[in-house]
């Protein structure tokens, strides 16, 4: 019974304490990296991730809800997943030619990627830098929802092993040295919900320049889809 009762309570700590506390430390880390952006007397032409452990964008996902905004760190360790979604050291920036490979829990320490199943080809993802906007698309058909007849040959979703690390290669499902035929995002996440055994995958493609913030404050119209 004793046995039954601590796994019970730390089934309870890993699944809703910790989310409150990464919900407390998101509003921490949003609030001083605007503040950081505004005292920058000059915005940054590109992101820049000076160490481990840095707070460098806001990632929004519309079809998760307008309000659906995580801040984005430097490495995917616990310590860094343990507050947000964390950036594969590496792997490329917001709007830079390659694969930006994003990681996050989909159970527990805010389960920022919890419903990244909801996501269908076609569907923006907008990465908010200190002066600009990157706006990605799901790959594959909007019209048919097929995840897997994108021209690029990239599947807009895959289930893989934890093994199969050519997911956040340069070109998604690539070498992993070669050369990107593209500017890509990718997520990665826990497959199925409360289990660790298989990873969720989400390929997106970079559509069109990053669009100065100077010229849109309020985000581009692919913030506002849903």
């Amino acid at each position: 019974m004793t046995g039954g009762l601590v796994l019970v309570l730390f089934v309870v700590y890993e699944v809703f304490v910790t989310d409150v506390l990464t919900d407390r430390r998101q509003d921490q880390l949003k609030e001083n990296l605007r503040q950081e952006w505004e005292s920058e007397p000059v915005a940054p032409t590109t992101p820049r991730v000076s160490a481990l452990g840095d707070a460098f964008a806001v990632l929004h996902i519309p079809r998760l809800g307008a309000d659906y905004e995580q801040v984005v760190l430097e490495g995917t360790a616990e310590e860094q997943l343990a507050q947000g979604p964390g950036h594969y050291e590496g792997t490329a920036l917001p709007g830079e030619q390659g694969n930006m490979a994003l990681a996050g829990h989909r159970v527990g320490n805010g389960a920022p990627f919890l419903d990244l199943d909801l996501l269908r080809p076609g569907d923006s993802i907008v990465v908010e830098t200190a002066d600009r906007w990157f706006v990605y698309r799901v790959l594959g058909d909007p019209a048919t929802g097929d995840f897997t007849t994108d021209p690029s040959g990239i599947p807009g979703r895959q289930i893989v092993r934890p093994s199969d690390v050519e997911v956040i290669s340069p070109t998604p499902n690539g070498p992993d040295n070669g050369p990107p035929s593209g500017a890509y995002l990718t997520l990665t996440t826990c497959h199925p919900k409360y289990s660790a055994r298989q990873r969720l995958i989400i390929h997106a493609g970079l559509d069109g320049a990053g669009l100065p913030k100077a010229e849109m404050p309020d985000g581009p119209p692919a913030l506002r889809e849903s």
